[in-house]
């Protein structure tokens, strides 16, 4: 056994580099496992100003100096932040506590339409088995309903933490995107001078990820005002709180179309029942899903790398569990940076005459 290990790490471990990488990767899962939290507003800044340094980029590449690209895309992520934060929020929360006062009744209306069930198929479904399903849902609902009516008089600190972020995280971009290159310096000056594995690593994948985020932003935006807007069209209720769940739900890959499909049908159905709106309006959803998924996510990511399906949703699973939200946005990329480094980490061969051994 002592061999078969001293064999691994002489393969393996036994660049100074191969050392340094296992060092940054375990640190990093174990500060995002265990301050995560804590340091979330940090990570949410680095990773706008990564997405808002292509805009400062493209205005330079444009003629304007460094420093006017910087102000002008920190002036512009600051108006969409506080057109989100103070405009679209408030009415998605309003909405969300109209919906959970809503809720029992539209499940007893639910348990209701259930209720030929058992008469129509008594050998899948009995009556009891029906009361049981629909009075547990019945319990659940009106807790959670009274959570959310009761939450904002309850989380007055949590409120004012969330508007010193609002102020905290546009003015960290700003430095983050004014100061990068000092910033680079300062943290680079604590690893070697000579990294090439770092450093291939780091070209390798430093585009693709910029890409995927920036694309997955514009992917949310698109899709989540396509469906914002059909709904209104359409009169369907709860039109903001559903259009920025479909928006939201481009980040799960395959699963968050489908959850999200639930909440769609089901208030479409309580609004309407088996009407023609109810037909109209989930065909135009239809639409959109498919013009999302084939025409422009593949516009979007022409050039992200292919993953195995099983793949993305263990990363999905693994990111997500240890970083939450942020986890699973950058679920795939890093999956992807996982697969480069496994391709790229550096191996020392054995002679034949100890792989013979085996």
């Amino acid at each position: 056994m002592i061999d078969v290990l001293k064999k691994w790490y002489h393969r393996y471990l036994s660049e100074e580099e191969s050392v340094l990488l296992l060092i940054l990767l375990i640190s990093a899962l174990l500060l995002l496992a265990l301050v995560g939290d804590v340091l979330t507003p940090i990570m949410v800044a680095v990773v706008l100003a990564y997405l808002m340094q292509g805009m400062a980029n493209q205005l330079v590449g444009w003629g304007l100096s460094a420093t006017v690209g910087v102000w002008i895309s920190t002036l512009l992520f600051t108006g969409a932040f506080f057109a989100f934060s103070l405009g679209l929020v408030p009415l998605v929360w309003r909405q969300l506590i109209s919906l959970a006062r809503e809720a029992p009744t539209m499940l007893e209306a639910a348990r209701q339409a259930l209720s030929v069930l058992p008469e129509r198929y008594p050998a899948l479904v009995s009556q009891e088995q029906l009361n049981q399903v629909t009075g547990m849902l019945q319990s659940e609902m009106g807790q959670v309903g009274q959570v959310v009516v009761t939450k904002g008089l309850s989380s007055i600190p949590a409120l004012l933490t969330v508007l010193v972020f609002m102020v905290l995280i546009p003015l960290m971009v700003f430095f983050f995107l004014k100061d990068r290159e000092v910033i680079l310096r300062w943290s680079l000056s604590f690893l070697p001078g000579e990294r090439p594995l770092l450093n291939a690593i780091w070209s390798e994948m430093n585009q693709q990820i910029a890409n995927y985020a920036r694309g997955k932003v514009i992917e949310i935006i698109i899709v989540g005002a396509a469906s914002y807007l059909v709904f209104t069209v359409f009169g369907l209720n709860y039109a903001a709180l559903l259009g920025l769940l479909v928006g939201l739900s481009v980040i799960i890959p395959y699963i968050g179309a489908a959850l999200v499909t639930i909440p769609v049908t089901f208030v479409a159905y309580f609004q309407w029942g088996l009407t023609p709106d109810f037909y109209w309006v989930f065909l135009a959803y239809a639409v959109v899903q498919l013009l999302d998924g084939n025409v422009l996510v593949p516009l979007l990511f022409s050039e992200a790398v292919n993953l195995h399906p099983l793949a993305i949703i263990v990363a999905v699973l693994f990111f997500g569990g240890i970083w939450g939200l942020w986890g699973v946005f950058f679920a795939i990329p890093l999956a992807t940076l996982v697969n480069a480094i496994i391709s790229a980490w550096p191996t020392r061969l054995i002679d034949h005459s100890e792989h013979a051994s085996f």
